[in-house]
Parts: C-alpha cells; structure tokens; sequence
C-alpha cells in the first residue's frame, strides 16, 4: 500500500531537513587542512570545531523539542531549519578561526533540534508495517547528506574556493517554504499533547530510567558513527597518501554503503526486532574491520569502508523508529532528540580520542581498537535491552505501552 500524500510529505521533509543538514556538517570533515591554512592553526583546533558543534546539538535538542511537544512539529521544525542555515551561511563570512568556532557550536544547536522534530513528525505518520523501512530511508539522509558533502567538495572545492561550500548551507532554508504548504500537523502530538512545558518534564523525569539506557545506547551508536567516519578521510590521505579527490570519492561509495545498509536493515528490523536487527548489522561492522582499517590498498580499504558504513549505518536506520517506539506519547518530541544529542554530547571526543590513540598506536590501530570495544559495548546493550516494536502511536492502549522483551 503506498503512503497517503500527507504521510509522503511529512517523511519526505524530515529526510531533507537531515540530509541538509548533516551536508553542512560534513562539509568541515573535507577541509580540515584548507581551513586550518586559511585560519593560520592547526588541525587539531578545526577537528574541535567539529567538537564544538556536536557538543552543543542536545541544547537544540532540548529547545526544539520542548517545542514541539508543547506546539506541534511543523512550526518548531521551520525555525530550525532557518536557524540552521542563516548559521551555515555566517560560516562562509568567517574572519578568523574564533568567529569560525563560535558559529559551529551555534549550527550544533540547529543541528540538534533538526534531527527529534524531524524523526518524531515522520514516524507518527508513517503506517506501522512501513515503520522500519521509512526509518532507514530517514536515516539514510544522513548518509546522502556525507554523500552531498563528498560530491561538492569533489566538484565545487577548487573552483569557487571553500567559502562557497557554507554559503551554499544556506539553501535548506528554502525546505520551510516546503513544510509550511505540504506537511500536516501530527495527529499524534494533537492527540497526546501535554498541557504544558513543565508536565512535559515531569513526565520526562518519571521515564529517567528508560530515557538513561536511551542516552547510553545513543553514546556508543555515536562512536560508532562519527569513529567510523568523521576522520576517514583524513585518515585515508595521512597513510595512504590518498589526494582529497580520491578521499572524496571513496567517501561517495562508502555513503553508498551506508544508505543501501540503513534501508534494507530498517526493513529487516520488522521481522527480526529492532533490536536483533541492529545486531546483526553490527556484525557485518566487526567482520569489516580487517580490511576496512588495514588493508593494503586504496581499492581494498574502500571495500571495507562500503562494509563498515553498510553495517554502521545499517543500525543507524533502526534508530529513529527504535527511539520513538521507546518513548512516551507525550514526550516523543523531545525523548528521541535528546538521548540522541546527549549520545553527542557524551561522545563528542571521539575525534579527538582517536587522534590522541593515533599518536601512540598509529592510525589503523586507533580506529580499529575503539571500534572493537564499542561494536561489543553496543551489542551486549542491545541483548539486554528490550524494545516496543509496533507498538501505536496514535491510540493509547494498554499493550502498547508494555516492554516487549525478546
């Protein structure tokens, strides 16, 4: 059955709103060494900037997403996305590195109130059995967004020079007009809606102990995405002495990856839970490590990065819908977005980690032993966990708000 034109609507624009955003994050992750020449610093202080940003997305998480269960999902979501880009957009006009820091930890607040709204407005509308797809599709945005960055880069970097690759971050602003004509109010948030702020949060408080397992579950699903693929590049010219061209490019195929893996793992999370389903990805991410750490070659590491990212990203589409099932009615519009971002939060040393394991075991060893440990953290957390696949979004019924245990 094909989705109503409103269902089509709403998943369409929250897959936009990801996709421009995480485009205008990764577009930092290509030009670590332009920007450190053309602000006179080191690497290490733009890989922060990049610190920066994911460390401020839970306060947007928190603000947008407040919002959103006070007021509804479309008008929140229209601000962030304008938010955003006028943001984006200043980062092109950077004088110097201060100012460039300072508006990336601003864009992390847009960024973080994106994602919940975003992930809340599609799922509510999407039909139950077309759950675990339309989240990997959602989250697959993600990965078109890297994929976005990767191409512009490529294609744009050279000729127009990197202040071109911000300024074109502002054209998500254009995705309110969007919203505001084509997408719907949920009709779960009208449902459910809490009567104010402040009973948002108490019922907020009386979930800690689901909302804590959420925030830890959402720390290592961030180490393994942004340890997999925040310094790949980099670490594909640094050893291999690939040239940002090729970097780019293995960057496109390995996003390749991770959109085929967040959709046909999505898809299988209906039949084998969302929970088994994220398992078995993280398999295909720990048999990929040989080759996607040490192999001997560019065309052989780009195999393994296609592995790695179909695997990594693979879990990654089991997300959206995963946190949303786990979240009560009344909080779905803050719940998902800030477990998501505090994950952020608490993983947002991961780069730095990584360069700091690089200077004492080499790069290969540095990706290769923290993915390790996090792949088998992450699994482990995942069998002892339980989940609510299925469960109704709109009508409050009993057995829809039991735990399913597997």
């Amino acid at each position: 059955m094909p989705l109503k034109r409103e269902e089509f609507h709403a998943v369409a624009a929250s897959f936009l709103g990801w996709t421009l955003d995480a485009f205008d994050y990764f577009v930092v992750v290509f030009l670590v060494d332009t920007l450190a020449g053309a602000f006179g610093v080191s690497k290490t202080a733009i890989v922060w900037s990049l610190t920066a940003t994911l460390a401020m997305r839970p306060l947007g998480a928190l603000f947008f997403g407040l919002l959103s269960d006070r007021y509804g999902r479309r008008i929140p979501l229209m601000a962030n996305v304008v938010f955003f880009s006028v943001v984006e957009l200043l980062c092109g006009f950077a004088p110097n590195y201060t100012f460039f820091l300072i508006m990336r930890g601003l864009y992390g607040i847009g960024m973080g109130g994106e994602w919940g709204v975003g992930a809340s407005l599609a799922m509510e509308a999407a039909p139950k059995r077309w759950r675990g797809i339309l989240s990997g599709i959602l989250q697959g945005g993600y990965s078109v967004g890297y994929l976005l960055a990767a191409v512009v880069t490529r294609f744009a970097l050279h000729p127009l020079g990197w202040r071109w690759m911000f300024w074109l971050g502002g054209i998500p602003a254009l995705l309110a007009f969007y919203i505001a004509s084509k997408v719907p109010e949920s009709e779960a948030w009208q449902q459910h809606r809490a009567p104010s702020t402040g009973a948002v949060l108490r019922i907020l408080a009386g979930e800690w102990k689901r909302f804590a397992y959420l925030v830890f579950l959402m720390v290592f699903m961030m180490f393994l995405s942004h340890g997999t693929q925040d310094l790949y590049p980099d670490f594909l010219t640094s050893v291999h002495h690939a040239t940002v061209n090729t970097a780019a490019y293995i960057a496109m195929l390995y996003n390749v990856g991770a959109i085929v893996g967040a959709i046909i793992f999505g898809s299988l999370s209906e039949r084998l839970g969302r929970r088994w389903g994220m398992i078995g990805a993280l398999g295909v991410c720990l048999l990929s490590i040989p080759i996607w750490a040490f192999g001997g070659s560019l065309t052989v590491l780009a195999m393994g990065a296609f592995l790695m990212q179909a695997g990594g990203q693979g879990a990654w589409g089991i997300i959206p819908v995963h946190l949303n099932e786990m979240s009560h009615d009344a909080t779905r519009g803050v719940v998902p977005g800030l477990a998501y971002q505090l994950g952020i939060l608490f993983a947002a040393p991961t780069n730095n980690i990584e360069f700091a394991l690089r200077d004492h075991f080499g790069y290969q060893w540095a990706l290769a032993s923290f993915e390790i440990v996090t792949i088998v953290v992450l699994a482990i957390t995942l069998a002892l966990g339980t989940e609510r696949r299925g469960r109704s979004f709109v009508t409050a019924k009993e057995e829809d708000h039991v735990m399913v245990p597997e």
